[in-house]
């Protein structure tokens, strides 16, 4: 972890990666048992509010990369190595010791043979660290060609090894729980969502958004380069929703519709904020954003500790109590906590951001 500050950043990639992790920490962390349809994950098939935060964060680590990487024009020296490999285990480790942490706080500090070893934040380690490999040892030009590679090889994986099944034949089950044993997985259902083999999905996902931050680096206006969102996300979007009448939109399998779906609604947002602030230079709406923005990832991680040591003391339960006391629809009650959680992570990263003080990890 580093402290970084005074840095030249892209307005619109920070506000739209700022409300990506505000909405990721507002869906992870509802008080009660009931919520509202659009603010949890699709039990299978299916696509949600819920179900495009994470993928939204992924399309964004991909444009980073190719933001981050250019300044080394893209060579694969030692030293960018060495920076890559960093991050990559740094990443893997925070999202190991965020699980362990649970783990702790349920008073099982030795029961490593329960430890799970996947994750969201070890996902976003594997997608970082691969995708940042191949941006400074593959020519650009070939880029989106593999990213559509890897999706039609998974595409087979996926249609020849029954991984749409719900249930522990879905070859994705059948992979992790050989590799991994099924105490070291996700346990609330056969597959696990953030799995090694489904990494395959993700990857490709990061790969298109690496292929988006090229497009961002090519000369022309912040107009010029919206409209390139714009016009690419819009082609994307329309093809994974096509694509989706044959292979089902899924965010548990990654599946590709659900990749090129989710890539492509991004790459819009991205491509109308950019327009919006970088082109024409509206702003004053965006700093509530750009606190989460400016520190995502720091304050992702902040939050998942809250969540943890707030369940494991029970003060989750009894703030909701008190809120489902005065607001007595359960639904209602539940989204209050959830604002109130994220207020808070935002109240502790409003100092980072006035400092301008950007803690990378």
């Amino acid at each position: 972890m580093s402290v970084q500050s005074k840095s030249k950043r892209l307005v619109s990639l920070d506000v739209m990666r700022g409300a990506t992790v505000a909405l990721m920490i507002l869906v992870n962390n509802g008080g009660g048992k009931e919520h509202f349809s659009q603010l949890v994950h699709s039990k299978w098939n299916g696509l949600t509010l819920c179900d495009m935060v994470f993928p939204f964060f992924l399309f964004m680590v991909g444009v980073s990369i190719s933001l981050a990487f250019r300044k080394y024009d893209f060579k694969a020296s030692g030293e960018v190595l060495r920076k890559i490999l960093k991050r990559t285990v740094l990443l893997f480790l925070i999202g190991l010791g965020l699980n362990y942490l649970e783990l702790v706080c349920k008073g099982r500090a030795t029961d490593f043979g329960h430890l799970r070893i996947w994750g969201v934040m070890q996902r976003i380690a594997l997608c970082y660290g691969l995708a940042s490999v191949f941006a400074v040892t593959v020519k650009k030009k070939w880029t989106f060609p593999f990213a559509v590679l890897l999706l039609a090889i998974y595409s087979a994986i996926l249609l020849f090894g029954n991984g749409y099944a719900q249930d522990s034949t879905n070859i994705l089950s059948r992979v992790d729980r050989a590799l991994f044993s099924e105490n070291h997985l996700y346990t609330k259902s056969p597959v696990d969502p953030e799995g090694l083999l489904g990494t395959l999905g993700a990857l490709a996902h990061t790969l298109i958004g690496l292929w988006c931050g090229h497009l961002m680096n090519i000369g022309g206006t912040s107009g010029n380069k919206a409209l390139r969102l714009l016009s690419v996300g819009t082609v994307l979007a329309v093809a994974g929703f096509a694509l989706s009448l044959v292979m089902p939109l899924n965010k548990r399998i990654w599946s590709p519709s659900y990749t090129l779906a989710c890539c492509g609604m991004a790459s819009i947002v991205l491509g109308g904020l950019m327009y919006i602030t970088d082109e024409k230079g509206i702003k004053g709406w965006t700093w509530p954003f750009l606190v989460f923005g400016t520190n995502a990832l720091f304050l992702y991680v902040l939050s998942e500790v809250l969540a943890i040591v707030f369940s494991s003391t029970h003060f989750n339960a009894i703030a909701y109590g008190w809120i489902n006391g005065l607001i007595a629809a359960p639904k209602w009650a539940s989204l209050t906590y959830a604002i109130l959680f994220v207020l808070l992570c935002w109240l502790a990263g409003y100092p980072l951001y006035k400092k301008k003080i950007y803690i990378k990890i």
